[in-house]
């Protein structure tokens, strides 16, 4: 079953802000890039565990904030 996307980030700024303040996680470049392709991996377990929680569409905004995080926008 999956959770409603709605209940956690709604937009970039938000889910920045948790990220990198409330967790302390930098997200340099090749940060950035490893969580996307991980999250682009069918055979990746977190992937498939993500997939099953939040569903295709928020994993699909979540690679455009990891991909927009690391061009430093």
């Amino acid at each position: 079953m999956n959770a409603n996307p709605v209940d956690y980030f709604a937009c970039y700024n938000e889910w920045y802000d948790t990220i990198t303040i409330r967790c302390g996680i930098h997200l340099t470049p090749e940060c950035c890039a490893e969580r996307v392709r991980a999250l682009q991996d069918p055979k990746d377990v977190s992937t498939t565990q993500f997939l099953e929680l939040y569903g295709l569409g928020y994993r699909d905004k979540v690679i455009g904030w990891f991909k927009r995080a690391g061009a430093g926008n």
